[in-house]
């Protein structure tokens, strides 16, 4: 009898960006791809961040450089990608909020969350795939959504607008792209300890409302979504798009 055969969750040989790879999640996802073998490009603002990254990673024997840049900034960052590219999979997790009860959301917080969240995002992951299309590469490209693109948030009318929106547009990517063999899914943690998290979390009460919340119990590590972005971009998950994974420890579950 001939078994069947696991498909592999390496990367080598692969190319893969990530935005917002300076720190948490971005940071996380870099080493996990890294790690599985594949040359990954951390895409940031911070310049000195992401090259102390890239260098760390070099150092654990890793493939990995820095590529300073703005994602809000769509030509340019259109123009760096394709300079840098043809990739193999993109992270897509450059991200921010500002929660505010609904009724005093300002214009300038609404435009700050979408901008990067949506508008940024989406050209992103847009000039990535032209990259790949050019290439003729058979892709994977993961957008770092959120539980709140799958329920609603107090304090966050804004947040939970901006990963709605890439729960939409990450399934009507997935069929513009599935002809080019470009699969396209989202990644949805629960709350994790991170540098943007961390701030809501020092308010002792905010935390244990949110632990409350999550089953199992604890808030999430970055390391809880490491094995899931390398999942994603690899030959495992080669029947899967338009669709999104949850790591929320069992909050959307109720």
């Amino acid at each position: 009898m001939e078994l069947p055969k696991t498909p592999s969750l390496r990367l080598d040989g692969k190319r893969a960006l990530v935005t917002g790879a300076g720190r948490g999640i971005g940071l996380g996802a870099a080493a996990a791809l890294a790690e599985a073998g594949a040359h990954v490009v951390l895409a940031a603002r911070s310049a000195a961040e992401i090259e102390e990254a890239a260098a760390a990673i070099r150092a654990a024997g890793g493939s990995a450089e820095a590529l300073t840049m703005d994602v809000a900034e769509i030509e340019a960052t259109a123009a760096k990608i394709a300079a840098a590219g043809p990739f193999d999979a993109l992270v897509n997790n450059a991200g921010t909020n500002r929660p505010a009860a609904f009724q005093d959301v300002t214009a300038a917080d609404f435009d700050a969350v979408m901008n990067l969240n949506v508008r940024a995002a989406f050209f992103a992951a847009q000039a990535v795939a032209r990259g790949m299309i050019a290439a003729g590469k058979r892709g994977a490209i993961v957008h770092v959504s959120s539980q709140m693109g799958h329920v609603g948030g107090a304090r966050r009318s804004v947040y939970c607008a901006s990963k709605w929106a890439i729960e939409g547009i990450a399934r009507a990517m997935a069929l513009d792209l599935a002809p080019h063999g470009i699969r396209v899914n989202t990644l949805c943690p629960t709350f994790i300890e991170t540098p943007m998290t961390r701030p809501f979390l020092a308010d002792e009460a905010f935390k244990a409302s949110v632990i409350q919340k999550i089953k199992v119990g604890r808030l999430g590590q970055v390391e809880d979504l490491m094995g899931a972005v390398v999942f994603l971009c690899s030959d495992a998950a080669a029947l899967m798009t338009g669709s999104s994974l949850l790591l929320d420890g069992g909050w959307t579950a109720e």
